[in-house]
């Protein structure tokens, strides 16, 4: 049997192996305790930096302290000043994701300073962005220079940003696609020529569903989870199947083998590399297994790549901005 996608590394709720983090590292006391005492010192950083006349306070008579006062905050928040003081103080509080969002919103934190607040206290941003990153010139020159070999940049919920000529000869030309369109576990499940694509198909969408479980768990704040998985649930019977095994899987190096209806067996080594610009999104490389496959490369670099379409009424419902697949 192939191993495609190292399918070895998966675990069940009954597997023997030790299983791949979801996204999440349990803490032990000492290292919460650090975490909430850096969230009280940056949000009090924040508020010190803070004036009155940037949230709409007269200056009053001079300060004491730079910046807003506690009371302010609170007030501002509509939260209680105690209960502040305490976030602050880096105590052992239940700090809920909306409560946490007033404060920020008080602060006027940008975008970093955001993620990094509820970063530390561990808790989803509920108004996470939905849409997939874009890619930049630069990065889209990157994966051309790499051209005889595949490499693509996908998004943090499996849609494809970008790809280098040598992808799109692969798995087709997605570049006509809406965004909607272009999820590759989507097409994976409902695509019956993804299916002849790959080598062991069985073995790697069991795989990817148990990527995706690991995604989600790595990341609940994301409301585009639901919608994506209500799509694939309606659509293929093999994903509910799947799904239903409450297996997980890391998104590490692995093996990929297909097979190409012009140039043949395609055995490849995919590298992923996380980007710095958007949590979730990563580079993939498909280096060849051998001289058969660089020389097969080099071939189908001169195929024209099938063209990737969609059937427009199987697209019906929106997930802030950015479609799901699901059918009529």
């Amino acid at each position: 049997m192939v191993d495609v996608d190292g399918v070895g590394a998966l675990v069940g709720a009954r597997g023997s192996s030790s299983p791949v983090p979801a996204g999440r590292v349990r803490l032990s006391r000492e290292q919460n305790e650090k975490r909430r005492r850096e969230l009280g010192e940056f949000i009090r950083s924040r508020r010190e930096r803070t004036t009155p006349e940037a949230v709409g306070l007269p200056p009053g008579p001079r300060r004491r302290t730079p910046g807003l006062r506690r009371e302010e905050i609170a007030l501002l928040a509509g939260i209680g000043v105690t209960w502040y003081t305490w976030l602050e103080q880096g105590r052992q509080i239940n700090v809920s994701s909306q409560v946490l969002l007033s404060v920020v919103r008080v602060l006027g934190l940008d975008d970093v300073e955001r993620a990094h607040v509820f970063h530390l206290a561990d808790v989803p941003d509920p108004e996470h962005m939905v849409a997939e990153a874009q890619v930049s010139q630069a990065v889209q020159l990157v994966l051309d220079q790499l051209n005889p070999y595949p490499a693509s940049v996908i998004g943090s919920r499996w849609t494809i940003l970008a790809g280098n000529q040598a992808y799109r000869a692969l798995i087709g030309d997605f570049r006509d696609l809406p965004t909607c369109a272009r999820n590759t576990l989507w097409m994976y499940f409902t695509d019956p020529e993804w299916r002849t694509l790959a080598a062991d198909w069985a073995g790697t969408s069991r795989h990817l569903v148990a990527k995706l479980r690991a995604a989600v768990a790595a990341d609940p704040g994301d409301p585009g989870w639901g919608p994506m998985l209500d799509a694939l649930n309606g659509a293929s019977p093999e994903f509910r199947e799947l799904w239903r095994r409450q297996e997980v899987a890391g998104m590490d190096s692995a093996v990929k083998c297909y097979y190409h209806s012009v140039v043949g067996a395609l055995d490849f080594a995919v590298v992923h590399m996380m980007t710095g610009d958007s949590r979730g999104t990563r580079v993939s490389v498909y280096t060849p297994r051998g001289d058969e496959t660089r020389e097969r490369l080099e071939r189908l670099m001169a195929v024209p790549p099938r063209r990737l379409t969609y059937d427009k009424d199987h697209f019906v419902f929106e997930v802030g901005t950015t479609p799901i697949g699901v059918p009529a």
